[in-house]
């Protein structure tokens, strides 16, 4: 996966308008689908996993870790005021400051919960785009390369646009990924000021390294478009 990312030298972000010419374009969905052969399918399939996974991205990111991110910085919000009631030249209590530290410890290991999950989701991405590369190699060896880099899937887009075009989800996602990490680092310390909590908080909601590279702003309209039955499911 790291040779991947190193040598990555795609192509640019696909347009969300697909090109203008269409070739053998079928004249009904019914006609299409008994045409269909085992790479349409397996393409497909492909994609609806890309999609998954990205959409279990968002969901881990701001469901799940908003929201513990969120707690972990009120938690501690909580302690320091409890601290400030406390009269001056008194200890606190444990029983103030030991539930805090407990509830803030607990949303840390939730963070790290969620670290662990998005790069299964980030392995689990660059292992479908592998598996795409692998159909284009067993495609040109069956159907021969002139079919993978010509004729149509279903639209306009030949097998080989779609697998050499996808990899541009990778970078933006392991940027994304290595973001969190670093955000996760930054709200791990009880010593954290609020002001600097705060920023990290809007940080984490912003996911700012996929702005205009997600799935869903770059791929998804395309594949409503170039996929056959895209919005019917596998």
């Amino acid at each position: 996966m790291s040779s991947r990312l190193a040598s990555f030298h795609g192509p640019s972000t696909p347009s969300s308008s697909p090109v203008a010419k269409q070739k053998n374009h079928p004249s009904s969905p019914s006609q299409s689908s008994a045409a269909e052969s085992p790479y349409h399918r397996k393409t497909r399939t492909l994609l609806f996993e890309i999609k998954a996974l990205t959409e279990a991205w968002d969901d881990l990111i701001v469901l799940d870790g908003l929201r513990s991110a969120r707690s972990l910085v009120d938690c501690r919000t909580e302690l320091d005021n409890d601290l400030g009631r406390v009269p001056q030249g008194s200890l606190p209590r444990s029983v103030v400051v030991s539930p805090r530290l407990e509830a803030a410890e607990k949303h840390i290991a939730d963070l790290d919960t969620l670290l662990v999950k998005l790069n299964k989701t980030f392995r689990r991405l660059n292992t479908i785009l592998e598996s795409l590369e692998a159909l284009l190699s067993d495609a040109s060896k069956t159907k021969g390369w002139k079919w993978c880099v010509e004729e149509p899937l279903w639209t306009t887009w030949p097998l080989e646009k779609f697998v050499t075009s996808l990899p541009t989800l990778l970078p933006p996602y392991h940027r994304s990924l290595h973001a969190y990490v670093d955000l996760v680092e930054t709200l791990r310390s009880h010593d954290l000021v609020f002001e600097d909590a705060k920023e990290a908080l809007t940080a984490w909601a912003a996911q700012s390294d996929l702005k205009g590279v997600s799935w869903e702003e770059c791929w998804e309209d395309l594949c409503k478009v170039e996929v056959e039955r895209w919005g019917k499911g596998k």
